[in-house]
């Protein structure tokens, strides 16, 4: 068993997640009206972790749970409107087949009212009422964390009354069906990569003029100590540092930029942080700091207040009070650039500290990235961070609910994880060379949303890139020489443009929805292209096209291949590294079989397949930026021309 210190909060209930996973009701094939099961009892879909937590006891949010005819779990959505947008999808019915039975949340005879955030809270809880006999209040003012949601009701007056009271209109079950909802997926974070870019540039933009200050004083000149010229210095104003070494630990409290002239070091005594900035446009550049403590879990106040009311005021007080080299609280639109930092807990933490920019910074970790915190610690703190590197630090990047951050063009050797996300939506990770972290390159956990991974280079990890989560974009990534090159965990998200190339297990599938789009990848020299745990059977072509798959593609048919593909069949899966077995997968009873692969989707439980594998590597560039290009070889080659490694 492994620390990762402040994930390990978390691990045990992602055990108690997969755990549970194992216990899902499974919907039985001979029944026609199955009854309404427990709602933890579902694979749910519809509503973030983070929301989840932050919400009242008292509140609950309406609900749907569906049985497929072809789909052996009962999925729960939060969220009748949830489930209509799902099943508008060209693609629904030929994964899950149609619906046995629709259940939805009943609010008739539960004292039933809003909060001031517009949520739903009754007493007692809402049952289960059959959708075809319910009645939907649409267009009220009741929300749920993602939105407007729908209210039903198996009273036609107790709907009425609703509408009265908080406006809307009352439509039937045949009606909410044909209504549409605007909901974000994954092409909104697909969409969102040049903003999130453009951001970024104004981030750092917004913060370019904290380096043209006015000088004030001159440590040395003016003043004995640098602490005595931040503290005499007026406010938007620059302190210089001359080159050597400060044996002091700072406390910057104004708007005030802090710049080194030459080789400048800051020391603490081993014993906190070094410099602590509690105010709005701070500036720190061309500074060394060493000397930083080596507390990694405190319990002492941070200069901020936290709410004890938030569902997290315990982990944040746990963590965002620790040892730093640069720790900013309530430090909006802070600039920490060329500036380096070796340090046994954490290099910079930020919290609350909105539009960071954080740039050509270097952390130095531990000695053993078993120890310590992270290189950069960032809490509800989104920004920029930009062209840095870090090694040997727990946790490379550590982003916590902290949306809208971007994280690009930044260097992780060496760490245990490289970028790490939890509950944290709506960000870029782009352009990163992850290289060597002990256990994973870019982790994604706790459920977030519409995340965007794109233009990373991850080598030689246990895991390259695992992601969790819905309506995430990951793509034109490079993954290589890693343990299982990616995990997919999300539901209702993109992977397209990547290249898995020289892992053990190219992908693995752990997500027990089949509603990802995994098309025009490339998977190239891997022992096994790719690998499910348990659930249903994921169909991995969409609009015609599939995916490269070294070996698997053997006489073309126009682009693609003449017939299917299934890495996770016991024959397909060596195609790249037996000879012969291209001859053997054309014989006539394997292509029979081959034309029935995804047209039921109950057929093959546990599989991928793709229906139309595409003849050659979709994207020659990235893969001749790896060794593995001549490993490729395209449709009309019947036997192996180059030999595996």
């Amino acid at each position: 068993m492994f620390d990762l210190s402040l994930t390990n909060v978390f691990l045990g209930l992602l055990f108690l997640v997969v755990l549970g996973g194992l216990g899902l009701f499974v919907v039985d094939a001979g029944s026609t009206t199955p009854d309404p099961v427990e709602f933890d009892d579902t694979v749910p879909i519809g509503l973030t972790l983070e929301s989840e937590r932050g919400l009242d006891e008292e509140v609950e949010l309406p609900r749907a749970q569906v049985f497929y005819s072809q789909y052996q779990y009962v999925v729960g959505y939060y969220g009748v409107e949830t489930f209509v947008d799902d099943r508008q999808r060209a693609e629904h019915e030929q994964l899950f087949g149609h619906p046995l039975a629709v259940y939805v949340s009943d609010y008739s005879d539960t004292e039933l009212e809003l909060t001031d955030d517009n949520y739903p809270v009754t007493d007692p809880a809402p049952g289960w009422t059959t959708a075809e006999s319910a009645w939907f209040v649409v267009d009220s003012d009741a929300r749920t964390p993602a939105g407007e949601t729908i209210v039903p009701f198996s009273d036609a007056d107790d709907a009425a009354a609703f509408q009265d009271e908080h406006g809307g209109t009352i439509h039937s079950w045949e009606s909410v069906l044909e209504r549409s909802f605007d909901r974000d997926d994954a092409t909104v974070a697909r969409d969102r990569v040049d903003d999130y870019h453009q951001l970024a540039d104004e981030r750092v933009e917004a913060t370019a003029d904290l380096t043209e200050r006015q000088t004030s004083l001159v440590v040395g000149e003016d003043t004995d100590t640098v602490q005595a010229a931040i503290d005499d210095a007026p406010a938007n104003t620059t302190v210089v540092v001359p080159e050597g070494t400060y044996e002091e630990q700072l406390e910057i409290d104004k708007p005030l930029t802090l710049v080194g002239d030459g080789d400048v070091v800051l020391r603490g005594d081993g014993n906190g942080t070094v410099v602590t900035v509690t105010d709005e446009r701070v500036a720190l550049q061309n500074l060394e700091l060493t000397g930083v403590g080596n507390v990694t879990r405190s319990g002492d106040e941070i200069p901020v207040e936290v709410d004890d009311e938030e569902w997290d005021a315990a982990f944040l007080q746990h963590y965002a009070g620790t040892d730093a080299g640069i720790a900013a609280y309530d430090a909006d639109e802070l600039l920490v650039q060329d500036v380096d930092i070796d340090t046994p807990a954490s290099g910079i933490i930020a919290y609350q500290s909105d539009d960071l920019a954080i740039r050509n910074v270097t952390v130095e970790g531990h000695d053993d990235p078993t120890d310590g915190l992270a290189g950069m610690l960032i809490f509800q703190s989104p920004g920029v961070i930009e062209n840095s590197t870090v090694h040997g630090s727990q946790n490379g990047i550590y982003l916590y609910r902290s949306p809208s951050t971007v994280t690009r063009s930044n260097t992780a050797v060496g760490n245990r994880l490289g970028i790490h996300l939890m509950h944290t939506d709506d960000i870029l990770i782009a352009d990163n060379d992850l290289q060597h972290q002990q256990h994973t390159g870019i982790y994604i956990m706790t459920g977030p949303e519409r995340n965007a991974v794109v233009g990373n280079t991850v080598e030689g990890t246990e895991y390259g890139i695992t992601t969790g989560g819905s309506d995430t974009y990951v793509a034109a990534n490079i993954v290589e020489r890693s343990d299982i090159g990616l995990r997919i965990d999300t539901t209702g998200s993109i992977y397209e443009d990547n290249v898995i190339a020289g892992n053990d297990v190219g992908t693995d599938v752990a997500a027990v929805l089949p509603t990802n789009r995994v098309v025009g990848n490339d998977f190239v020299g891997n022992d096994e292209h790719a690998t499910t745990t348990w659930g249903p059977l994921r169909i991995w072509t969409h609009d015609g096209a599939g995916n490269y798959w070294q070996g698997g593609a053997t006489v073309a048919d126009g682009a693609h291949a003449d017939q299917s593909y299934t890495p996770t069949n016991a024959l397909d899966k060596r195609l790249h590294l037996t000879d012969g077995t291209p001859t053997l997968a054309r014989a006539p009873a394997l292509q029979a079989l081959a034309g029935l692969e995804g047209s039921v989707p109950g057929m093959r439980t546990g599989s991928i397949v793709d229906q139309a594998p595409l003849c050659e590597p979709h994207n020659p560039a990235l893969l001749e930026q790896t060794e593995w290009a001549d490993h490729a070889w395209p449709c009309y080659e019947t036997t192996r021309t180059t030999s595996h490694d």
